[in-house]
């Protein structure tokens, strides 16, 4: 038994992010006094998050009340149709309390637990027309696009990870040497891929080119930079962007900072209250990825420079609700600047774990 998916019940939300951070795991089995407690999935962590809660706080506090878990007395078949159903990464059995065992979906099904083998016709815009200035002199040759992450390029692994999920309509904004890009997606087989172009005469920022898409988007639409990945389930993505009746919905990124040094508290008299030592601090960061509803288009001017943060700032004055969705930082890959590709490159295995390579 892998004792790594077990932790105490009393531990930290931001300890239970950590561990699944460390073990490449998004469920995690809660002990108390060595028997089994609960279990706690990165969905109940992303909903604490939502709902602000402190991240010091104890894990079993954001626990459900509806886990699934199998008894002794169940057969294997429905064992298999269970973690079928609710695609759980492992469904442990268990008998007076404790754990009798544990089944993992990659041996019972193998690497294929976020596939869904229905289509979804919703538009990928991926914004691909930039200089890549911060990754020179690579872009001086090369597209950021088509910099290779081991043996594909940025690009083609993330047309895979939005197939995994039935997504295929992909639109790509193209400005700075968009013939090499167009050249090289037109040698390459990428199976039940559709790709449209859409060409800047000028460079529009990071919005003002989706104003040009608004035929092609029915009701909502993915925007990505082509410089990132999150390993994350977009379905569950799209699911809280309607479910939450969001214009916009932010992919965020949960960092943890921790300061090495004692942290001055003071009053607004300016006497020292306490020093906290070497605290933690937490914090969200935009990811570079989005879902927006077409409504939010027409806030966009046309054939203006426009970035996605002046949409944001549009919109929260607009009164329109634009929400957020946060992932861990070890699920985002940002290969943008030289420090965070050659990062990235060191964890190739990750992008194996998407089931990509």
């Amino acid at each position: 038994m892998d004792i790594s998916i077990k932790i105490a019940h009393d531990s930290t939300i931001i300890e239970v992010i950590k561990r699944m951070d460390k073990i490449n795991r998004k469920l995690l089995i809660l002990e108390k006094n060595n028997k089994f407690y609960s279990l706690v999935s990165i969905g109940d962590i992303q909903r604490a998050i939502i709902n602000n809660i402190d991240l010091s706080s104890p894990a079993y506090i954001i626990t459900r009340k509806d886990i699934k878990v199998a008894k002794k007395s169940y057969s294997f078949e429905k064992i298999k149709k269970m973690m079928l159903k609710y695609r759980m990464e492992f469904l442990p059995v268990i008998d007076n309390g404790e754990i009798y065992k544990i089944y993992y979906w990659e041996e019972l099904f193998g690497n294929t637990i976020n596939i869904n083998n229905e289509k979804i016709d919703i538009p990928v815009i991926i914004m691909a027309g930039g200089k890549g200035t911060r990754l020179k002199p690579i872009t001086n040759v090369i597209p950021k696009p088509l910099i290779p992450i081991g043996e594909k390029t940025i690009l083609e692994i993330i047309f895979e990870k939005f197939l995994k999920y039935g997504i295929y309509n992909f639109h790509l904004s193209v400005n700075y040497k968009h013939e090499l890009i167009e050249y090289y997606l037109s040698k390459k087989i990428i199976k039940d891929v559709k790709i449209h172009y859409i060409k800047e005469d000028k460079p529009l920022g990071t919005a003002g080119s989706i104003r040009l898409m608004n035929k092609n988007i029915k009701e909502d639409c993915f925007i990505t930079n082509c410089d990132i990945l999150i390993n994350q389930d977009y379905i569950e993505l799209l699911s809280y962007h309607k479910e939450n009746k969001n214009i916009l919905t932010i992919v965020g990124v949960l960092k943890n900072e921790s300061i090495p040094y004692g942290v001055i508290e003071n009053d607004d008299k300016g006497n020292v209250k306490k020093i906290n030592e070497k605290p933690n601090r937490n914090y969200l960061i935009n990811s570079g990825m989005y879902i927006i509803n077409k409504k939010a288009i027409e806030y966009i001017p046309e054939d203006k420079f426009f970035n996605m943060t002046d949409l944001i700032e549009i919109l929260i004055k607009n009164k329109e609700k634009v929400s957020y969705f946060p992932v861990s930082e070890k699920s985002w890959f940002d290969i943008g600047e030289w420090d965070k590709y050659q990062s990235t490159l060191k964890e190739y295995e990750k992008f194996r774990n998407f089931g990509l390579s």
